[in-house]
């Protein structure tokens, strides 16, 4: 076997673990890692202390180590989880990162594992992550108190990959449009106006959507919610089922609280074969690719598209030497109904593709476990791919706000030439070469929605979110007056494309569009 073929990198085992219990007895995060680590050996098969030998470590980033409202939570934290791992584990790895914030980053260092590995730089390497809000907030909210949670003693603070910006300007923050529960809503209705549905239609075009995702929720054993749902109950608003950002109830949006970890195991060919695996137990990474789009939500071209996702779902199909109707098996990223929408167009499938979008389930039935869910779609994805020897199956990973875009198409069958990785550079030297709108950042006078949202409390209406075009046709971002008949009319009637006046508000703080009379 030649040089090349024994550094291609193939994956040769996957754990995952689901904790459902009482909040006092839940694994603390280190555990959580252990938990899919050790599964992932399992699968393996390898021997007692093979881990010790890993010497490439990637730990996906704990939401709680995300800039914002959770980074402020009073809970201890591993200062540098990989190395606290590699402790757990007897391992001195040479290669050792924690990503950046993103629910891309998963495949993203996968993507970048396979790329060290088939350069010669790693051999052997771990890919693992986990999320605890679920028990963290069950404390937090009962004082438990966080008694084992372990604390690193001194350690230097990780070498992070992945790009570390944050997913708004301050401004857009101002505005609401730094939380997903917000931001991707306006995606949603700039669709359904695009495509000329009725407000009826589109929910229910939106409970056939994620209806067949409850279902694959409902037969996984590690599945958070393992309830199928129709149509029906997934749009209906209700006591269980409240509206959280126009048009999303409660049931088509993420749920992040869980208490769930994944992870996979790579090694090159040669070392597959030193560690006994046994090569029906191998999948390799046919194709991969990462861009993001243009960053800021403003500056998007509009609201209906990703190029990120058409390019780098491209990419990666072209590595693979296949199309999209090549493909057995999809696992889209699923945190709200426009990302699988959006994501779809970009491969050119329908929304009804009878291969179904999920293997998991989902973020808002399966889990969204922080940046972490792509990793579980991974590991699912190589259980189907053992059961169909040869068949190929692709996960799409998604972070910020349809920015950040990861893709891998995997198959147990072989990989054959040389294994490339692209330089994401060119595409995303494409991106960035699109034409955008330009901004205004203090619009006044008449305007026109380009999309909105609806933002709800528990108990009201909280705020509508604007982004608009002034009369030269410049791109803004604004809150609607909080009044409830405002915010009902655009809940009523089709807002974007209503013109209206923009101005500053009477604080000075945000721009303010008061829609004109219907």
């Amino acid at each position: 076997m030649t040089a090349v073929l024994e550094t291609i990198p193939v994956l040769i085992g996957h754990g995952q673990f689901t904790y459902r219990g009482p909040a006092i007895d839940a694994p603390s995060p280190l555990g959580l890692l252990m938990r899919a680590t050790e599964a992932a050996a399992r699968d393996a098969g390898l021997a007692p202390g093979a881990l010790a030998g890993l010497d490439g470590f990637g730990v996906v980033a704990f939401a709680v180590d995300a800039e914002g409202a959770l980074a402020e939570l009073p809970v201890p934290r591993l200062s540098n989880p990989p190395a606290s791992l590699a402790r757990e584990l007897g391992a001195a790895p040479r290669w050792s990162v924690y990503t950046q914030t993103g629910g891309n980053s998963s495949q993203h260092l996968i993507n970048t594992i396979c790329e060290r590995i088939a350069a010669g730089e790693t051999d052997f390497a771990l890919a693992v992550g986990a999320e605890f809000l679920g028990s963290l907030m069950k404390r937090l909210r009962q004082n438990l108190g966080f008694a084992n949670y372990e604390s690193d003693p001194d350690d230097e603070a990780p070498l992070r990959i992945g790009d570390g910006r944050p997913g708004v300007t301050p401004e857009e923050a101002a505005h609401g449009l730094g939380l997903p529960v917000n931001t991707y809503p306006m995606f949603e209705n700039a669709l359904r106006a695009r495509d000329g549905r009725s407000l009826a239609a589109h929910q229910q075009r939106l409970g056939r959507l994620f209806a067949p995702f409850t279902e694959v929720a409902a037969q996984n054993p590690y599945a958070w919610f393992q309830t199928a749902r129709t149509p029906e109950e997934l749009v209906e608003v209700g006591p269980d089922n409240r509206m959280i950002g126009f048009p999303y109830p409660k049931y088509l949006n993420a749920i992040m609280q869980v208490d769930q970890s994944a992870g996979v195991l790579i090694a090159s060919v040669k070392k597959a074969r030193e560690l006994g695996v046994p090569e029906d137990r191998w999948v390799y990474l046919h194709g991969c690719a990462d861009a993001h789009d243009l960053w800021y939500p403003l500056e998007r071209q509009d609201y209906t598209s990703s190029p990120a996702m058409r390019l780098t779902g491209q990419r990666a199909l072209q590595m693979a030497g296949i199309g999209a109707a090549d493909l057995s098996f999809l696992d889209l990223y699923s945190c709200f109904p426009s990302a699988v929408e959006i994501g779809a167009e970009s491969l050119g499938l329908a929304v009804d593709d009878p291969r179904g979008f999920t293997v998991t389930g989902g973020l808002p039935y399966f889990g969204g476990p922080g940046n972490n869910y792509a990793m579980h779609g991974v590991t699912t994805m190589m259980e189907k791919l053992r059961a169909r020897p040869g068949a190929f199956g692709l996960c799409t990973a998604n972070g910020w706000f349809l920015t950040k875009q990861s893709t891998g198409v995997y198959s147990t069958r072989p990989f054959e030439g040389e294994w490339l990785r692209a330089d994401p550079g060119v595409i995303q030297r494409q991106i960035e070469a699109l034409p955008h709108p330009e901004i205004t950042h203090a619009p006044e006078g008449s305007a026109t929605i380009e999309t909105y949202t609806v933002v709800h409390t528990r108990e009201a209406y909280r705020m509508g979110i604007v982004i608009g075009r002034d009369a030269a046709g410049r791109r803004f971002v604004a809150n609607t007056p909080a009044d409830p008949a405002t915010l009902a009319d655009l809940e009523r009637v089709e807002g974007v494309g209503r013109k209206g006046h923009v101005r500053r508000s009477d604080d000075g703080a945000r721009n303010l569009f008061i829609p004109d009379p219907i």
